[in-house]
C-alpha cells in the first residue's frame, strides 16, 4: 500500500517562491509507486490549499489568481489518523500518513510548524522543534556552537529596543571592522549588510531590524571563500554529501546570487558554484568532521546543510551556519556520492518513519485523570 504522503510548502516567508521550487523539485522525483504524493500549498496568507494544480510551477505566476481558483483545506484528527479536511463538500477527505515539509525560513523551518505538526500528531520528514528554532535564530545557533568549542567568527547580537551606541560602537571595535550584520531569524540572505564604517552599520541596523528585532553583528572575513557540505541522517547515523564552493558575484553572497542566478529561477541549483569544491584532504576532512559535530550539537535530524567560511590568508575554518530544509534539499550534493534524489528522499522518509516508531515508545502523557478526584474548591493546586 501506498503511503499518503503530503508535501507542505509556500508559508508566509521571504523564501515562499524558493519553497514552491524546492518542493515542485521533489515531488517530481518521489517514487510514484511508493508514495501518494499530495501537494499541500500554504499561501502568503497562512490559507492552506491542495490542488493537482500544484505540482506544475508554471501556475504559481500569478499567485492571486491561483488562489481564487483553489478550495481552502484544514489537518484535523479523525481517530488515530490525521485528515486533510475541504470546506468544499465536494471533495473527501483525505488520510495523511505522513509530511513532508518543504519551506524555508519563517513560519516552515523555524519550528511553528513543527510545533503544529507534533501537536496534531502527524509524522513529519524534518527536525525537531528545538532544532528548528536553533536552526532558524542565528543568536542561538552560535551560543549551542560556542558551547560545544565549534570554530566560529567572532560575534555579538542586538537588540532593538535595547540599542546603545557607544556600548554597539566597543563591541565593533573588539570583534574587527569591517563586520556583517544579519538579522538573527532570517535565511537566503535577506536583510544582510557589509558595513565597514559607523555610518554603513547603521544603516545596514536599520534595514536588518525591518526583518528582525534581534541582529547579529559579525567580523567579516575579507578574504572569504565559502563552503557547504549536507548531511543525511539522525543521532545514530550520518552520511555526508560531497562538499561544494559557492561562487559569489558580490561582496557577499546575495539573494539574487543565489536564486535568481542568470536570470532564469532554477533554485538554489542555479547559484554558481563548483562541486567537488577545490580542497586538499585535510581541509576536506576538517569540514567533515566539524559537519558532524555542529549536526550533532543542534540536535539536527534528516537532510540539513551547514555552510562554512574559510579565511583565505589564515586557512582558518568556521562552521557558518546549518539550514534544517536547505534549498533543493541539497540533493545536487548527493548525487556525485551515487545517491540519486529519489533515493535521498526515501532515506529521509525511512528515517522519519524510525523517529515515529520510537517516540510511539515515549511516555506523553498518563492514562489516569487527576479531575476524577478532584473535589472543586478555590484552593491552588500544589
Amino acid at each position: 500500500m501506498k503511503l499518503q504522503l503530503g508535501v507542505l510548502f509556500g508559508g508566509a516567508s521571504v523564501e515562499h517562491e524558493i519553497s514552491i521550487i524546492s518542493a515542485i523539485q521533489a515531488m517530481n522525483h518521489l517514487d510514484q509507486d511508493r508514495y501518494h504524493v499530495i501537494p499541500i500549498y500554504i499561501a502568503k496568507d497562512h490559507q492552506l490549499y491542495h490542488s493537482s494544480m500544484l505540482t506544475d510551477v508554471n501556475n504559481f505566476r500569478d499567485l492571486d489568481q491561483l488562489c481564487a481558483k483553489l478550495t481552502p483545506v484544514a489537518f484535523y484528527r479523525k481517530g488515530n489518523q490525521c485528515v486533510l479536511k475541504s470546506s468544499s463538500l465536494f471533495h473527501k477527505d483525505i488520510v495523511i500518513d505522513l509530511v513532508l515539509p518543504i519551506m524555508h525560513g519563517t513560519f516552515g523551518e523555524d519550528g511553528t510548524l513543527q510545533g503544529y505538526l507534533r501537536m496534531l500528531k502527524i509524522p513529519f520528514c524534518a527536525c525537531e522543534l528545538s532544532a528548528a528554532v536553533l536552526g532558524q535564530d542565528k543568536e542561538l545557533m552560535k551560543q549551542i556552537l560556542e558551547a560545544h568549542q565549534l570554530p566560529i567568527v567572532p560575534w555579538f547580537a542586538v537588540e532593538k529596543n535595547k540599542l546603545d551606541e557607544a556600548s554597539l560602537i566597543k563591541q565593533c571595535d573588539e570583534i574587527g571592522w569591517p563586520l556583517i550584520i544579519k538579522p538573527a531569524s532570517l535565511g537566503s540572505s535577506v536583510g544582510i549588510h557589509v558595513a565597514a564604517t559607523v555610518d554603513q552599520l547603521n544603516e545596514g541596523l536599520a534595514d536588518a531590524f525591518q526583518y528582525d528585532s534581534h541582529v547579529v553583528i559579525e567580523h567579516a572575513v575579507t578574504q572569504m571563500r565559502e563552503f557547504n557540505c549536507a548531511l543525511i541522517g539522525d543521532e545514530e547515523e550520518v552520511t555526508l554529501s560531497c562538499i561544494e564552493e559557492v561562487l559569489k558575484g558580490d561582496e557577499i553572497l546575495s539573494y539574487k546570487d543565489k536564486y535568481e542566478g542568470n536570470g532564469k529561477s532554477k533554485g538554489i541549483v542555479s547559484t554558481g558554484r563548483k562541486i567537488p569544491a577545490d580542497l586538499s584532504i585535510e581541509q576536506q576532512e576538517i569540514i567533515e568532521i566539524l559537519a558532524r559535530k555542529a549536526f550533532h550539537a543542534l540536535r539536527g535530524f534528516g537532510i540539513a546543510r551547514i555552510d562554512f567560511l574559510m579565511d583565505s590568508d589564515t586557512q582558518d575554518i568556521y562552521i557558518n551556519e546549518i539550514n534544517t530544509i536547505p534549498g533543493s534539499l541539497s540533493f545536487y550534493l548527493f548525487e556525485p556520492k551515487g545517491i540519486a534524489f529519489a533515493q535521498l528522499l526515501d532515506q529521509l522518509i525511512q528515517l522519519t518513519l524510525k523517529r515515529q516508531r520510537k517516540q510511539a515508545q515515549m511516555i506523553c502523557s498518563y492514562a489516569t485523570n487527576v479531575l476524577s478526584a478532584y473535589s472543586g474548591g478555590s484552593k491552588m493546586i500544589k
